[in-house]
């Protein structure tokens, strides 16, 4: 229908008309590619807003160029989500930094606070590639600036997602920087967020707020050592995977197993539970099951990682090599994915892994030869 009117309302006759279908049909094509796994529809509607903004000048329409480079900021942040390395969200950033020229909080305060959201988003979906913390740290600052228009008696729902979102940027800000400071501020980020959300009303928002305190829980338990903060993290995930199902939401569903594994993985190495590392490996066998590598490659190379580590430490406790064979085979896969889309702060820790997964391996198989010998000679 969009095409149709598109081809009637010509840019020469229409130019109003027209850009405004070019940045209506942006947001179909938006929509439909969040949908999809591939980047066809995602990049249609990034040609497709900056059509309209050959027509929506900031000094010709100003709200409406604004509208626009803030459209044009979340369809670059997905499609950079899913293309190999950082340029795409560069620009995501870069089109809502535009759009923040223009909306300013004087004259439109909600606009403002959004875009800054908006913002902090694609910087946290950037520092995820990057090893710097640069990224999250503005995510940090920008999430505080949107707060203080998106309050909870103003916008609670909006609040309770900004609440969310900078909950996210402290927690991978504190587990970089092995800070608890920042960690216990990420767990009031969330909990803030949890008291808006309720499980009745929005129960998908609920279960990620769950999934994310789970998170700081986690990182904040390994970093003290301390398994209290763990066994309530195995908490949060177990509560949230009963509203989030493998039907309605197959990738939050997979990453609450992958963090449900490191959860258990890092309470065993504190309690010496006796499953607990192979239950670990199971959850992580679990998600990647509804991980695909063609579906979401990041975060199928996270899990890969993860089982990887499971699996060293179960064949550091064995006498044989199988469980490290297999665990320096999820490190290979994941440095694969990790070299290809240049998430560097994963690829170094992935790496490390590798190394020293081929390390053990050397050093076993070093000790099987005297025994090799021993046994050919009788």
């Amino acid at each position: 229908m969009l095409r149709g009117l598109q081809r009637r309302h010509r840019r020469e006759s229409s130019p109003l008309e027209w850009a405004m279908l070019q940045n209506n049909l942006g947001n179909a094509l938006r929509r439909l590619g969040e949908r999809e796994t591939g980047t066809d529809r995602v990049a249609e509607a990034v040609a497709a807003y900056r059509e309209a903004l050959s027509v929506y000048t900031r000094p010709r329409l100003p709200l409406e160029w604004a509208m626009t480079q803030n459209n044009l900021g979340a369809a670059l942040r997905l499609l950079g989500e899913r293309e190999p390395g950082a340029a795409r969200l560069h620009e995501a950033v870069a089109a809502y930094r535009e759009a923040l020229q223009e909306y300013r909080p004087e004259r439109m305060p909600l606009d403002w606070a959004m875009t800054l959201h908006n913002l902090g988003a694609a910087l946290c979906s950037l520092g995820e590639r990057e090893a710097d913390t640069k990224a999250f740290e503005e995510a940090v600052t920008v999430h505080r600036q949107a707060l203080r228009v998106r309050t909870r008696a103003r916008t609670p729902l909006e609040w309770a997602l900004t609440q969310a979102t900078l909950g996210h940027a402290l927690a991978t800000l504190g587990e970089r920087a092995g800070d608890g400071r920042i960690l216990r501020e990420a767990s009031a980020a969330y909990r803030e967020a949890l008291s808006e959300y309720r499980r009745e009303r929005n129960p998908l928002e609920w279960a990620r707020g769950l999934g994310g305190l789970g998170n700081v829980l986690s990182s904040l338990g390994e970093l003290e050592h301390d398994p209290r903060p763990l066994r309530e993290a195995v908490a949060a995930y177990r509560q949230a995977l009963r509203e989030v199902s493998r039907a309605t939401a197959r990738l939050d569903w997979a990453m609450l197993h992958n963090n449900l594994g490191n959860a258990l993985a890092r309470l065993n190495e504190q309690e010496v539970h006796g499953d607990g590392m192979i239950d670990a490996a199971e959850c992580y066998r679990e998600a990647l099951g509804e991980c695909p590598h063609a579906r979401a490659p990041l975060q199928w190379a996270i899990v890969r990682n993860n089982l990887g580590g499971a699996l060293l430490r179960l064949g550091e406790g064995e006498t044989g090599t199988s469980r490290l064979e297999a665990a320096l085979g999820s490190f290979n896969d994941a440095t694969a994915v990790f070299m290809r889309t240049g998430t560097l702060y994963y690829l170094g820790r992935c790496w490390e892994n590798r190394e020293r997964a081929l390390g053990v391996l050397a050093e076993r198989r070093a000790a099987s030869r005297p025994r090799l010998r021993a046994a050919a000679i009788l």
